[in-house]
């Protein structure tokens, strides 16, 4: 996935602006595609709890 390589360079960058240049790049690459997991369980959890409080505000009515 191209995006999670930028993210990948970004992180890079951004260690090494602040004098931290330990981070291989599968390192960084692999570092960006656990953030993007996270997030998507971010995301499905967030539209489950939206789901569940559509669901149950519904079922009052």
């Amino acid at each position: 996935m191209a995006i999670q390589l930028i993210v990948a360079k970004v992180l890079r960058d951004e260690l090494a602006s602040l004098g931290i240049r330990s981070l291989t790049a599968e390192e960084s690459e692999a570092i960006a595609a656990r953030i993007f997991e996270r997030i998507t369980d971010l995301e499905l959890e967030l539209a489950a709890r939206n789901f569940n409080i559509a669901t149950s505000r519904d079922s009052r009515t």
